[in-house]
């Protein structure tokens, strides 16, 4: 048996729907390397006994399905990783969960790696998971693909069979852009064509799993030019100045030149530093951290590459994403975006189409659902060193994660750059806010009134602009309704849009405060999260959240516009607090519940607070 120093390694997955074998045949992959211990093989044994999924047979699944729910279940939860070795090749697997909630598993292990063996059950043919795990496969860049047509000992070995679910498939995957694509018929717990090829299929003359496996050819063309995303900034001493990470791409040597992506600073690199001392060389794949000729700024995050190849740099840019969580997707609400060591923040600028994975249409979408995979436009923060993720899987993917919950609700692939991103630079004015505050004789700041329709927001607004106007102070009211009618009178009242209102409003409130003026905001406001977004935009110390506490019941009675009456009869589907949620905010700066307190009480309460130095 050869030892993994004379062999090279092949990573690969497998995937499909549930319950079409996948760990069953990992596990006989497993059994039969001859690589498990004999105790495993007889805890194994037992297991099997005791579960009796298999009758007197031994469960191979049980092999790699090691969570006690996944046992439970019967299905493949986590993402399970095994090594094993042939005589050719050594090996690490992943076996993906098939279940269409765990489809973000599934996307951990196809992006490391080489090929993907997609099990398809002979009895039920293709099914919307086995095209979407075929698809996933091909948007994660795998280019070799084996179709495993399992539980043929189930069908009798019927080889028409295995021709229509091959036939099927191929169609399916012509425009999938797969560089090889091999179908074997198999049975994993019976290990026909597994390692051997089985007997009980004369019909067929391909090759067995594992013998494709020892002999396919996936070498990935070299990627062009040196990528070396920067994890730590070590400063033991005051001595050494190191910077920590794992070059991505390339080679560097000492004396290349770098440059950092985000800030086009160059230096020379002066010692390559790793565990087992310093080397003069470094190739893709190794941890290092390298020191620098001068001091530069370099900060955990930045990305370095030879600076005679320059990595492009965006905060604009299409790309594919695949949504992970149960709560929807939404344009304009605000995420943080990781890319290799960058994190930044982020938000869907435009959800262009969705892929119906049946048919791989382009279909209309307002919001990214459970498992969507769609075409977005994305804009962040600050700009990001990048690359397609065609050319590059670290500078080209990247998750979002939720900015309250820090889940993560997305996987993502960059496409390419919107180059119009490059043509806008942000301007110097010659009078800035401070000048203007000065004329005025007052700062700028921004209330936001949020409250349900009819909880008295406008009233109060409007009470204390007479208030501060009467004052000589310069203010104005940014109300829902009028708002509506001009600027966002393209918005409706979907989450989406509602979304997209609140982010326009905050961006014009704070021009507005910038131009040295008092803002009132009267909206609704439904959602925290884009109360923070506003809040964030603005400046903490800028913003005043003013919850406008009034019971559904008490503003139902007013019910001033007749809404409330129209959203109960069915004629307004989206009316918050009644059919769409209000989400009230749990640490309001000011509290205001009309129903205790008098007008001319709450105009005293927010004008001493603008009044008040802190």
């Amino acid at each position: 048996m050869a030892t993994p120093n004379d062999i090279d390694l092949l990573r690969f997955i497998t995937c499909g729907s549930v319950d079409d074998g996948k760990s069953t045949l990992i596990g006989r992959l497993l059994f039969e390397s001859q690589q498990i211990p004999e105790d495993q093989i007889a805890a194994l044994k037992r297991d099997s006994r005791r579960f009796g999924t298999q009758g007197d047979s031994i469960d191979f699944a049980l092999l790699v399905d090691g969570l006690s729910a996944e046992r439970e279940q019967g299905i493949t939860i986590d993402v399970a990783y095994r090594y094993f070795l042939s005589a050719r090749r050594s090996f690490i697997v992943a076996d993906t969960p098939g279940h269409e909630q765990y489809t973000r598993n599934m996307a951990t292990g196809a992006s490391t790696a080489d090929l993907a063996v997609l099990l398809v059950d002979a009895r039920t043919g293709l099914t919307v998971q086995t095209r979407r795990h075929a698809y996933l496969v091909s948007l994660m860049g795998l280019k070799h693909v084996v179709l495993a047509i399992n539980k043929m000992d189930l069908l009798g070995y019927d080889e028409q069979r295995y021709r229509t679910i091959e036939s099927d498939f191929a169609r399916y995957a012509r425009q999938l852009g797969f560089e090889t694509l091999v179908v074997i018929p198999m049975s994993a717990l019976r290990g026909d064509n597994v390692t051997t090829r089985s007997s009980a299929m004369p019909w067929y003359d391909g090759p067995s799993l594992i013998e494709h496996l020892d002999t396919i050819d996936i070498r990935r063309p070299p990627q062009a030019g040196s990528v070396f995303p920067v994890q730590w900034v070590s400063r033991p001493n005051a001595d050494f100045r190191g910077y920590a990470g794992t070059l991505a791409a390339g080679e560097l040597k000492l004396g290349d030149s770098l440059r950092v992506a985000q800030s086009g600073q160059i230096a020379k690199i002066s010692r390559i530093v790793t565990g087992d001392g310093d080397r003069s060389t470094v190739t893709a794949g190794d941890a290092v951290t390298l020191c620098l000729d001068r001091e530069i700024d370099i900060s955990r995050g930045d990305v370095l590459s030879r600076a005679d190849s320059p990595i492009e740099t965006t905060d604009q840019f299409e790309a594919t994403l695949v949504w992970l969580h149960e709560e929807p997707g939404l344009a304009s609400r605000r995420y943080d975006l990781k890319l290799a060591s960058q994190w930044t923040g982020a938000s869907i600028t435009a959800i262009k189409h969705r892929i119906n994975v049946n048919t791989l249409a382009e279909e209309p979408a307002r919001k990214l659902e459970l498992n969507d995979i769609t075409v977005c436009n994305i804009a962040t923060t600050q700009p990001l060193a990048f690359e397609p993720y065609s050319n590059s899987r670290e500078l080209g993917g990247f998750i979002l994660v939720d900015r309250y919950t820090h889940a993560t609700v997305a996987a993502g692939l960059i496409r390419h750059s919107l180059r119009r991103a490059q043509n806008v630079h942000r301007q110097s004015l010659s009078i800035d806010r401070q000048a203007r505050e000065t004329l005025n004789g007052h700062a700028g700041k921004v209330l936001w009134f949020t409250g349900l329709s009819g909880s008295g927001k406008s009233t109060i607004a409007n009470a204390l602009e007479v208030e501060l106007h009467g004052r000589g102070l310069h203010t104005y009211i940014l109300d829902g309704d009028n708002i509506r009618q001009g600027l966002n009178r393209d918005l409706g009242f979907t989450d989406t849009d509602r979304v997209e209102n609140i982010r326009r409003i905050a961006e014009v409130a704070k021009l507005m405060m910038d131009a040295g003026l008092i803002v009132m905001t009267s909206f609704i406001s439904p959602f925290r999260r884009e109360r923070d977004l506003a809040r964030e935009l603005i400046g903490t110390d800028n913003f005043i959240e003013v919850f406008v506490d009034t019971p559904l019941a008490v503003c139902e009675q007013r019910d001033v516009k007749g809404l409330y009456r129209k959203a109960r009869e069915g004629k307004i589907p989206n009316m918050t607090g009644v059919n769409s949620p209000y989400e009230a905010p749990l640490a309001a700066d000011i509290t205001i519940r009309t129903q205790e307190t008098p007008l001319a009480e709450s105009v005293r309460v927010l004008r001493e607070r603008l009044e008040s130095p802190d």
